[in-house]
C-alpha cells in the first residue's frame, strides 16, 4: 500500500485528506484506485487518454515518475507518492 501525499490545491476532491493510503503495484494503478475513491480527482491528475498531465509532477519516493518508467514505475509497500501541480504566475 502506497501513502499518497496532496498538496492543499487537490485536497477538496478527497474530503480534506492530506494522505491517502491507496493499494496498487505501480503508479498507474494507484491513480486508478484514486479515480475509483475520488473522480473528480483524476482530470486534474491525468487527461482524457490517461495520460499524465504536464503540469502535475509525480514523485515516487522522491523521485519524478518521467524519469523512471512513467505510470508504469514499481509501488511497493510503504512507497511515497508525492503529487505536486505546478504553479506558474506573472
Amino acid at each position: 500500500m502506497a501513502r499518497v501525499c496532496l498538496p492543499s490545491m487537490l485536497r477538496t476532491y478527497v474530503d480534506g485528506a492530506k494522505e491517502l493510503d491507496v493499494d496498487g503495484a505501480t503508479l498507474k494503478q494507484v491513480l486508478d484506485a484514486l479515480r475509483e475513491r475520488s473522480p473528480g480527482l483524476e482530470r486534474r491528475l491525468r487527461d482524457e487518454r490517461g495520460a499524465l498531465r504536464r503540469y502535475v509532477n509525480f514523485y515516487v519516493d522522491g523521485d519524478e515518475c518521467r524519469l523512471l518508467d512513467g505510470q508504469d514505475t514499481a509501488v511497493v509497500a510503504g512507497t511515497e507518492v508525492m503529487i505536486i501541480p505546478s504553479v506558474a504566475g506573472g
